[in-house]
């Protein structure tokens, strides 16, 4: 009978090593999976505008990607190793697909997206509410729901797709304790690292692909394929607007099955890279060698990747870097858990920097300053009302702002008190605005146009202060990335690597990736000021945030939690250096005869 022969890690196919082909496919994987998660993050507020729901439910529906993943983690960390571990990758990157195509469904059920408008297209023209005492001809929502309104046929829909986020946690679940694990074992101990830093730079090649798709697809109508373009009477710029995020989904689900497909055609394991396998029992003695040699590596958490398209050169940068540096001066676990520990501080002290980028609140009347121009900050509705405006019955629940030539937003050309208007769709110009023209600059010639106002020149010049401080930040960071993983990676027996990295995966699953966009989507909720309205009354997704507010909360809180997250980064420094210690006493104080047999 003849004997099968193990493929080696250094056979080649179509002029590649079978190691290498499979860090290829797992990098696609990775590619496409990092790519789908960064443009759903980026879709996410089009997906909250077209369902008119509030930044807490879409964070319900964020997290659910988490609980899927959370359902399998373990099992498939535990039980995945003992199987094909090719084609349960396969099999996740198949599934992924799936629950991209199910959370596209949604807009080819939904029908036409309603922009929440005070203008009201009749026969070619617009019908435009302007300050007069009967506003009963105009087709305006009212302050009341009426006992005969029904609700939208598409106010559910979104459960599609947090059940589609469901089910693409649970393919994404064996891609990366599988696909790691499968690479350590067959990988040498001394290109692991540099190995590593090649997937750490395709989950960061992913999230610049899939903002570049939702930057793209951002600014197409979400009825791209109903609705002219010609006939809308907002911009990408306008709060109300939709893009088309269904369409980048269905590019992301084609991509996954793609990286897929190579998995089904690799070998279930691999004889170590550089090794023979001439015989059963030479590679046992292997196996044990290796087996000594792993349990003195290391291996780190799987860092979150920071999010913008113009920092992705420096992070793949910091990555590349990071694991050639590990390569080239073989550092030990003890440096390496150093490194990620004292570059990580540096980097969240730069953090801090960024609270001093402040931008001008936006001038809103009624909002965040008064009629008159004086600033204030009110999140009631009654203070949209005023004397210039208060006998127009104008309607408090639509959010359709106009700029003034004063430079202040007004939530509705009603509202500014305007009473006359020219021209149709986008080139609507509005006159005799009594609000603009009694405030604090009293100009006579009182228009508006639709539109919000920019925010101005400080605004522009503090988010470049931010980008550059973003950058600094990033490539420091990533730095400390590969030394940070390599303690994890080798902190694990070969026979755990699986579980380990699932483990890991599980905790950050739990502790930070279901309850953080439920709980911060519920803390931004609280800086509302301005909410829209559905067709039946009620609030629906938000128009207007305080920015001070929401800053405190978008910087404030990650600053808090990434402090306390290095009191087990200091622990574990003085674990690894206990044992460092022990180690060095134990072959100090080895027998003369067994150093002479180890030399």
């Amino acid at each position: 009978m003849k004997e099968t022969r193990k493929p080696r890690a250094d056979d080649k196919f179509c002029g590649i090593s079978r190691l290498k082909l499979f860090l290829l496919a797992l990098a696609l994987a990775f590619i496409g999976k990092t790519m789908t998660g960064a443009y759903l993050n980026s879709m996410y507020t089009q997906i909250e505008k077209q369902f008119n729901i509030p930044a807490s439910l879409v964070g319900i529906i964020n997290g659910s990607f988490e609980i899927g993943n959370l359902l399998l983690i373990a099992f498939v960390s535990y039980f995945g190793g003992r199987f094909h571990r090719p084609k349960i990758i396969a099999l996740g990157c198949t599934v992924f697909a799936f629950g991209c195509l199910l959370t596209s469904f949604p807009h080819f059920l939904f029908g036409r997206y309603h922009i929440e408008s005070s203008i009201s297209p009749q026969e070619n023209s617009s019908v435009v509410p302007l300050c007069h005492a009967n506003q009963s001809l105009f087709s305006l929502p009212t302050e009341e729901p009426s006992t005969e309104c029904e609700k939208e046929p598409g106010s559910l829909l979104w459960v599609f797709v947090m059940v589609g986020n469901l089910i693409r946690g649970m393919g994404e679940t064996p891609i990366v304790p599988l696909g790691i694990s499968y690479l350590e074992d067959f990988a040498k101990t001394e290109n692991s690292p540099f190995y590593q830093g090649c997937l750490h730079t395709a989950t960061v090649i992913g999230p610049f692909l899939g903002y570049l798709l939702s930057s793209f697809c951002a600014k197409l109508f979400v009825d791209l394929e109903s609705v002219d373009a010609g006939d809308l009477t907002i911009t990408p710029a306008d709060v109300r607007w939709v893009g088309a995020w269904w369409l980048g989904i269905l590019i992301c689900a084609l991509v996954n099955f793609l990286a897929g497909l190579p998995f089904w055609f690799l070998p279930r394991s691999l004889v170590k890279e550089g090794e023979n396998n001439e015989s059963e029992e030479t590679y046992k003695k292997i196996g044990v060698l290796l087996e000594e040699n792993e349990q003195k590596e290391a291996k780190q958490t799987m860092y979150e990747i920071a999010k913008g398209v113009y920092n992705i050169p420096i992070i793949c940068l910091g990555y590349f870097f990071g694991g050639l540096f590990m390569k080239k001066f073989k550092i030990n676990t003890y440096q390496a858990a150093h490194i990620a520990c004292w570059v990580t501080f540096l980097d969240y002290l730069l953090y801090f920097i960024a609270f001093w980028t402040i931008c001008d609140t936006s001038p809103v009347a009624g909002l965040t300053v008064s009629y008159e121009g004086i600033d204030q900050l009110s999140y009631a509705e009654n203070t949209l009302l005023a004397d210039c405006n208060r006998d127009c019955d104008c309607t408090l629940k639509v959010w359709d702002p106009v700029c003034a030539n004063n430079g202040i937003t007004y939530v509705s050309s009603c509202l500014a008190g305007c009473k006359a208007s020219t021209g149709t769709g986008k080139s609507v110009v509005f006159e005799n605005c009594t609000c603009v023209a009694t405030s604090a600059f009293s100009f006579q010639n009182a228009s508006a146009i639709l539109g919000q106002c920019d925010r101005g020149e400080n605004c522009d010049k503090m988010l470049h202060y931010f980008l550059i401080l973003q950058l600094v930040g990033s490539f420091i960071f990533s730095l400390a990335a590969m030394p940070g993983y390599m303690v994890l990676i080798r902190s694990l027996k070969p026979e755990e690597k699986s579980l380990g990295v699932g483990i890991h995966e599980l905790a950050a699953r739990v502790l930070a990736g279901i309850p953080s966009p439920i709980f911060f989507g519920a803390l931004i909720d609280t800086t509302c000021m301005k909410w829209g309205t559905k067709s039946c009354g009620g609030e629906g997704a938000c128009r207007m945030y305080d920015i001070v507010k929401y800053r405190w909360i978008y910087l404030g809180l990650p600053a808090l939690l990434r402090g306390v997250s290095f009191i087990p980064s200091v622990i574990t420094l003085f674990i690894l250096k206990k044992k460092l210690t022990s180690e060095r006493n134990v072959s100090l104080n080895a027998p003369v005869e067994l150093q002479d047999k180890e030399q």
